[in-house]
């Protein structure tokens, strides 16, 4: 998730609440509202059941809010069924945009009820050109105001459709209206959108939609901006595989969008270099959840297949529990990379001490078992501590990291050198004084052991925030980790003042004064690397933002 740098999100139930109201109704002339609610109870998929005095829908949400608006007209599917009983029916498909329904109708002979996008039903209506401009002009101006546009159409004294499998695709209908639905954004989804562009990461919007109710919506979420162009399905259609290319870079929102031009989307972002998380909810979306690096299935609204497909199922279905998984990522990443330089610059440094020491032709600075308690009981403590590190306080203000990448760096790889090379030195200068000086070997065994652990507790600070200063953040926001350091330090003070830990390490007290020094060098490793963080900041201020153009 961290690495992500494009989602491809549907609008439905994602960025918009999947909560539908019949909020606009244009009949045509003649047509009473009663026909209307008819038309659509009698071609719909859904159920509506009151519950515990609350009406409570199953089905797809368009088809729910049509039952709303049928009983807000007195009227029921269960009633309209009795009296015109379903003979036949032609399902929604994203292909067709459009459904029907064939019903015995009450005068004899065969009724079909139309429902589905204006533009696919209107040329199936007997209406003069005239006419169905002035339809469509109306539903351009619905699609405008952020609503989803649907026609109603019925056709009479049908023959009887007999026992056949697919029925024809119904015409010569008389148009009865539009009804313009609204669904609106889920709370919080624009923010999200604007932290993802503030992230680096680019954010599509694909949907079945009329263009116009996408570009509406588009806005409101602050994914169009100024004069820029929705992409329409057929369009996609015939876009030769270089024009594609121009597209995916250029473009993020596709409205009438097919399921396999989802698919198609997704592999032309992944071959342009993207890390693609796509969200899905049907059957349809499975190969382009399959596909994409990170499939994304609906947790409330998806289908089991679109769950299977996936790799991750979201509980809540919306797009900003995306985003906050994203920070997650991007912060476990953050934490690996921390607990990793740790533990190689602290074991790098054991071994830049003893290939100096041995290379002088001292003793073995560090005793095996000396070498076991520094790794596993005081440094033990510190990384796992350090892995519930909280966030530096810009995480989603980076650019997102190259999926190519590893996780050991160019940065890390210099920090982690310049530090060991540090605790390396400093400790064998201490280790090489000491015995110079008439230390027994035990004794300077004994402060090393112990500089080894104050570099330790320093290098822990060190590691704890990549970019910025130590001092820019207080000890106190990470009480996990200043307990898991105060506590292994403490271990060791008390291995060093304890008669079963002297015998067991060779460890012994120290008089005050060579505390004293020994701090003071255990800071050696702090000016270091602090030095190089103010030399990177100066480097990153030097270079381009990470942030992406508003609309991308």
């Amino acid at each position: 998730m961290g690495s992500c740098t494009l989602i491809a999100s549907d609008k439905t139930g994602t960025l918009t609440c999947n909560q539908l109201s019949v909020e606009r109704v244009l009949p045509a002339d003649g047509v009473a509202l009663e026909r209307l609610a008819r038309a659509a109870v009698l071609c719909n998929e859904a159920d509506l059941h009151c519950r515990d005095g609350d009406w409570v829908g199953r089905g797809d949400p368009t088809d729910v809010a049509l039952l709303q608006f049928a009983r807000q007209q007195g009227l029921s599917r269960e009633r309209a069924l009795l009296a015109e009983p379903q003979r036949n029916a032609i399902p929604f498909e994203p292909e067709h945009r459009f459904a029907a329904s064939f019903h015995a109708a009450r005068t004899g002979g065969i009724s079909v009820l139309v429902k589905g996008a204006p533009e696919r039903v209107l040329p199936m209506c007997n209406a003069s050109p005239a006419s169905q401009r002035h339809w469509l002009e109306q539903a351009v101006a619905l699609a405008g105001e952020g609503l989803r546009v649907l026609a109603l159409a019925e056709g009479r004294g049908l023959e009887p459709l007999g026992e056949q499998a697919t029925p024809p695709e119904p015409s010569g209908l008389e148009c009865l209206g539009l009804l313009g639905l609204m669904d609106p954004l889920r709370p919080g989804a624009a923010l999200a959108v604007q932290r993802c562009h503030e992230a680096g990461i680019r954010v599509w919007m694909i949907t079945g939609d009329h263009p116009i109710t996408a570009a509406a919506i588009a806005r409101q979420l602050g994914l169009l901006q100024g004069r820029d162009a929705v992409v329409e399905g057929r369009e996609l259609e015939q876009a030769s595989p270089r024009q594609l290319q121009r597209l995916v870079a250029s473009r993020c929102v596709f409205a009438r969008m097919a399921p396999h031009q989802k698919l198609q989307l997704v592999q032309a972002a992944q071959r342009a270099g993207h890390f693609v998380a796509v969200t899905g909810d049907c059957v349809n979306d499975a190969p382009a959840l399959r596909a994409a690096q990170i499939g994304i299935a609906m947790g409330r609204s998806g289908t089991d297949v679109a769950r299977e497909a996936a790799d991750l199922v979201l509980a809540d279905d919306g797009f900003a529990s995306i985003v906050a998984g994203i920070e997650e990522g991007r912060i476990a990443y953050a934490n690996v990379r921390k607990v990793i330089a740790l533990l190689v610059s602290s074991g790098a440094a054991e071994i830049v001490l003893i290939t100096l020491a041995v290379a002088s032709g001292l003793p073995l600075p560090l005793l095996p078992v000396q070498l076991l308690w520094l790794n596993l009981a005081t440094n033990g403590v510190q990384d796992v501590a350090l892995a519930f590190e909280p966030a530096e306080g810009d995480v989603l203000r980076q650019r997102p990291r190259p999926p190519q990448e590893p996780v050991f760096d160019r940065l890390m790889r210099q920090r982690t050198v310049l530090a060991a090379l540090v605790m390396g030195v400093v400790g064998f200068a201490l280790y090489a004084a000491l015995l110079q000086r008439g230390w027994p070997l035990e004794q300077a065994r004994n402060a090393l052991l112990l500089q080894m652990v104050l570099f330790e507790n320093v290098q822990i600070g060190n590691c704890r925030l990549e970019r910025h200063s130590v001092f820019s953040a207080s000890p106190l926001r990470s009480p996990l980790l200043l307990a898991g350091t105060a506590a292994a330090f403490a271990l060791h003070v008390l291995m060093m003042h304890s008669s079963w830990g002297q015998h067991l390490l060779g460890t012994g007290p120290l008089p005050l004064q060579q505390w004293l020094v020994q701090l003071a060098l255990s800071l050696s490793v702090l000016l270091a690397v602090e030095l190089q963080k103010w030399i990177q900041r100066r480097g990153d201020r030097g270079s381009s933002p990470a942030n992406t153009p508003p609309g991308c």
